[in-house]
């Protein structure tokens, strides 16, 4: 790089700074704003000023909306695989059967480490329970548009910063534990993983807690006018991307240990017998 181009890029990089602190200055100042802080971030939590209609004007949460357009996302996308894709893989890969095969291995290998045991049902379990989370976490950086009953437009968030689809994820994962348990020894088995009956409480609040604390701190940012250029960016992008790989899987190696540990526990019993 030249002396001549390196001027030129410390200018560009000037001007640009001083476009953001001119704009930054020339923002209305907090008390303009109509809400308090309080009120912003409760909204983002419980979306109580939020609701929009859905199926012949029943009114839901946002979050049930982006969770049905993941999940016909995914099934789409899940059918033009088995159609198109898969009957042409071959011996020597190209770019995308690797890619699958890679993604595919990774919870193969979690569920086969975790769970010696009776994990075939496990992995795919896991595979479509992180690829649901991760799919999920970045569907709200597309923006997707929805209008609230108030006539409020607003962007569709991820399904899991809903309270009620973290706590629906966590109770199915807590019933494939139970019925791995079932399955590997009877009722006894059953029983015994019953006992951690705060399994998916725990679950579910970690994994909603993780989301939704990045949508608070990206909300916090927007709502004061110093902070509202660039940086949202930066911090969304950055806080979206981090939660949706570290969720799928920390959920993925919970219910896989769990799972493992039930299976175990009941083959060890029967072998003592």
């Amino acid at each position: 790089m030249t002396k001549k181009q390196k001027v030129t890029g410390i200018v560009i990089f000037s001007v640009l700074i001083m476009l953001i602190l001119a704009g930054i200055f020339l923002t209305s100042p907090p008390n303009s704003l109509k809400e308090p802080i309080n009120e912003t971030m409760r909204d983002a939590v419980l979306h109580e000023g939020a609701k929009v209609q859905f199926f012949g004007g029943i009114q839901v949460n946002p979050g049930l909306v982006s969770a049905y357009c993941v999940t016909a996302l995914m099934l789409i996308f899940a059918i033009i695989i088995r159609i198109f894709a898969i009957p042409k893989f071959k011996i020597i890969p190209n770019k995308f059967q690797l890619l699958l095969e890679q993604a595919v291995g990774v919870f193969d290998g979690i569920a086969e480490e975790k769970s010696p045991h009776r994990n075939r049902f496990l992995s795919a379990y896991i595979f479509t329970a992180g690829s649901y989370i991760f799919i999920g976490t970045l569907f709200e950086l597309f923006g997707v548009q929805a209008v609230t009953v108030g006539g409020v437009p607003i962007s569709l968030p991820a399904p899991l910063s809903d309270i009620n689809g973290a706590l629906a994820l966590g109770i199915m994962s807590y019933g494939l534990i139970l019925f791995g348990g079932l399955f590997a020894s009877g009722f006894r088995g059953f029983f015994t993983a019953l006992k951690d009956f705060s399994l998916p409480i725990s679950m579910s609040f970690r994994l909603f807690g993780a989301l939704l604390s990045g949508a608070l701190v990206t909300e916090l940012v927007y709502y004061y006018y110093s902070l509202s250029f660039v940086i949202p960016v930066i911090v969304g992008i950055m806080f979206t991307l981090l939660h949706a790989v570290i969720q799928a899987y920390v959920l993925s190696m919970l219910t896989a240990q769990f799972y493992g540990e039930s299976t175990e526990k009941m083959k060890k019993r029967g072998n003592q017998k």
